[in-house]
């Protein structure tokens, strides 16, 4: 199950107006990832997908799975409902971002 978790961060990765301080979290922690593929126009695309679908408390918490890619797992199998309100969101992020960021690898 967490392998499922991983593709998908490894997915959007590959294919790939907020408030002061917060702004472009996704962004910003999709560059600091240091993954070859990450570029600007990728993670730029991303952050455009997650402004779209994403509330700005759900962009704060994908954003850290960047960092620690085992807080997603727990958050999708937590029985909590705002958890799994927010992982259903954050599924249908990935599968648009997915789809529309495929042309934005470099």
């Amino acid at each position: 199950m967490q392998h499922r978790y991983l593709g998908l961060v490894v997915t959007i990765l590959l294919i790939g107006a907020t408030t002061p301080g917060h702004a472009n979290q996704i962004e910003r922690a999709c560059l600091k990832a240091d993954r070859a593929t990450a570029s600007r126009a990728l993670c730029g695309c991303i952050q455009d997908v997650a402004d779209q679908t994403l509330r700005k408390t759900d962009q704060k918490l994908a954003a850290s799975f960047f960092k620690d890619p085992a807080r997603a797992q727990e958050i999708r199998q937590s029985d909590a409902r705002r958890y799994e309100a927010f992982w259903k969101r954050y599924k249908s992020f990935g599968q648009t971002a997915q789809r529309y960021c495929a042309g934005s690898r470099n």
